[in-house]
Parts: structure tokens; sequence; C-alpha cells
């Protein structure tokens, strides 16, 4: 007797975000010669992108924390940790110990992901929106926005955004110079301000 094997089903397509996609068959090479670089390794990489939300009103405000966190959850798929203060500053009614923020790392396919919606259709939609400040990068290329409250994002319903908070994105970026940063999230689309604004 003649047993029956199951066929197998065939194998999906590997799924590759947009923007990683690009950087790895285009941006790359694009890079090396715009930046007259002398090998691909020299190029700039993202390689993580870190959100924060400041809970300086949580005493105020009981609610904050738990907005802050289900804010972070839906824009992101992944969930948060709380940061904590390290020491006491009095001036600051601050007690070491006390919840400052909460903050979480994508990496990966869920960082180029995120990358996307923020330019593509979270800036945008931004008012009075005349691109992202030039001057917000460190000594080391790493690049930083906040934003004033989280309604801009379209994962978020009017009950989420009830009560406002703050967000800070920055992005982590692989580079020598602040230059080849700014090169790199031109290309993926991030809106400079003009010179002069």
């Amino acid at each position: 007797m003649v047993e029956k094997t199951a066929a197998k089903p065939a194998p999906r397509a590997a799924y590759t975000p947009r923007l990683k996609q690009l950087y790895r068959d285009q941006w790359n090479k694009e890079l090396v010669s715009e930046l007259k670089l002398a090998n691909v390794n020299e190029v700039p990489r993202l390689e993580k992108i870190v959100i924060n939300v400041g809970l300086g009103r949580a005493k105020d405000d009981k609610r904050l924390p738990e907005v802050g966190a289900n804010t972070l959850r839906k824009i992101t798929g992944q969930e948060p940790i709380q940061t904590v203060a390290k020491q006491s500053i009095a001036s600051f009614k601050l007690r070491e110990g006390s919840r400052i923020g909460l903050k979480l790392t994508l990496r990966g396919d869920r960082m180029y992901e995120f990358a996307d919606r923020l330019i593509n259709i979270v800036l945008p939609r931004l008012r009075d929106f005349h691109g992202v400040k030039a001057k917000s990068f460190d000594a080391q290329g790493n690049y930083s926005l906040g934003l004033a409250d989280q309604s801009v994002f379209p994962e978020l319903s009017y009950e989420d955004t009830a009560t406002p908070h703050g967000i800070q994105v920055t992005f982590m970026i692989n580079t020598k110079k602040p230059e080849y940063s700014r090169a790199l999230l031109e290309k993926m689309g991030v809106p400079f301000e003009k010179e002069g604004k």
C-alpha cells in the first residue's frame, strides 16, 4: 500500500520593506559615488530608531503613562519600557527612581516600516510644515526630530489623542560625518527646510 504524502505549500516570497529594498538596490551605489567614498562599507547606514515620550507631567496627569504607552504600542507594534530618574534633582522636583519617560528601539524591518510611515504619511500631515530642521544632527551623525503631539499618526483614534503628549524620534545612523547622514535621509525622503528659513 502506497502512503499518500501531503503536498507542500509553495514557499511565500519573503517580504522586504520598501525603503530597505531601495537602500540595498539603489541608494547604496548612488551614495558611494555622490559622497566619493572609497568603498561600500563607508556608506551611511540606518542602524536603529529610538522613540521617546517624556512623562514630566505625569505627577499632574495620572493617565499620561498609560496614554503614552498606548501611543507607542499602536504606532510601532512594540511594547515600550519605562525610564526612571537615576538621581534626585530638587530644582526639577525630581526624585531618584521616579518614572520620567517611555522609550523603545526599532531595528530591522520594523525600523524601515516606521521610517516609511513617518516620512511619507505623518510629516506631510503636520500643520504649517515647512520641513524638518537641518541643525538637529549630533556630532556622530544621528538625527532627532520632535513632534508636539501624537494626533498626526493615523493609527490613533480620537480617544487615543484626548491627552496630548510629545514624541521624540531619533534616527541612529552609522556614519563618519553628519553630512553623510543628511545625504542618506534625503534619499529616504526626509524633507529638510530650505536654507534661510
